[in-house]
């Protein structure tokens, strides 16, 4: 086995390689950092990788907290029967991962998401981290993945 599949593994079953600890120490420091914060590795290489991250100029990688639960509706303060309201059981239409990757755009506004993963949650939020490139960066413009997959215009 290579090093990616010994590091998917150990994140499969932390109990088992002992990283289990790690993690929870992890979270507890990441409950106070803000929301969004740019991050200097990935926490997950092997998964980083899979979306085209590479260490070098051009690509960051930056941790953003999601709450966790179903986002609440204002209630209306015009009469409605309770039914009509639409407060209860209100849910996104797009997914906590889709909502990490628009949170991380706006803050990095020259950069494209490459792709984002799942990365911990605890009992109030969940985190993900989002692999960014700046395509304007001779470096990035010299990668083929990213070339290919986001900068050469595709055939219609």
């Amino acid at each position: 086995m290579g090093l990616y599949k010994y590091l998917s593994e150990m994140y499969r079953k932390p109990e088992k390689y002992g990283i289990s600890e790690l993690i929870k120490r992890r979270l507890v420091e990441w409950r106070k950092e803000p929301g969004i914060v740019r991050i200097k590795n990935p926490t997950k290489l092997h998964t980083a990788r899979k979306f085209g991250y590479k260490a070098k100029q051009g690509f960051i990688v930056v941790r953003v907290r999601i709450r966790k639960g179903g986002l609440s509706k204002s209630r209306p303060s015009s009469g409605r029967r309770p039914k009509r309201m639409g407060v209860y059981g209100y849910s996104p239409s797009i997914g906590a991962r889709k909502i990490a990757e628009q949170r991380a755009k706006r803050r990095y506004s020259n950069l494209n998401v490459l792709g984002s993963y799942y990365v911990a949650e605890n009992g109030k939020y969940k985190w993900f981290e989002v692999i960014m490139a700046d395509l304007n960066n001779s470096v990035v413009k010299a990668d083929k993945y990213v070339y290919n997959e986001y900068i050469r215009p595709k055939n219609k």
